[in-house]
């Protein structure tokens, strides 16, 4: 395959918000931030690529029942960072899908956290493997399938 994505862009009802969120509570680094009213953006970066970019454009917030977005998956690199994201995240007061650390698929390896931003778009940290013995909220589903 020759594509791969470039970075994901996410229309939000109130930068400042997000931009918190997104910057203060998961640690993402902000490259670049448009001010001009009507035209407020961020982009959020690993080095100098953007990887997350916010638009303030939404009227109202994320609904998981259109088509368009599902979720939003991020990859950590232990539990223990997965554990650390999640301490930060009821701190903020996030919703979360499911209580705590659960596997992606009964008896799986793999597994992380659910949760919802400042706009309930739904959004996942997991990890590929470490999540033996995690319960799965689903038997017939992937979990990161319907939340």
């Amino acid at each position: 395959m020759t594509l791969r994505t470039g970075h994901v862009g996410l229309n939000v009802t109130d930068l400042d918000r997000s931009l918190a969120f997104y910057r203060d509570v998961l640690g993402f680094s902000l490259l670049a931030e448009g001010k001009e009213e009507g035209r407020r953006y961020a982009f959020f970066g690993d080095g100098g690529a953007p990887v997350l970019t916010l638009w303030q454009q939404a009227g109202e917030a994320y609904d998981g029942a259109r088509s368009g977005l599902h979720h939003l998956a991020f990859q950590a690199d232990s539990v223990e960072r997965i554990r650390a994201y999640e301490t930060a995240l009821r701190e903020y007061g996030a919703e979360f899908a499911h209580d705590g650390m659960v596997a992606h698929a009964e008896g799986a390896d793999s597994g992380g956290i659910f949760f919802f931003d400042p706009d309930g778009v739904r959004l996942e940290i997991s990890v590929p493997s470490g999540a033996e013995g995690a319960p799965a909220p689903h038997e017939s589903a992937p979990t990161c399938g319907f939340f």
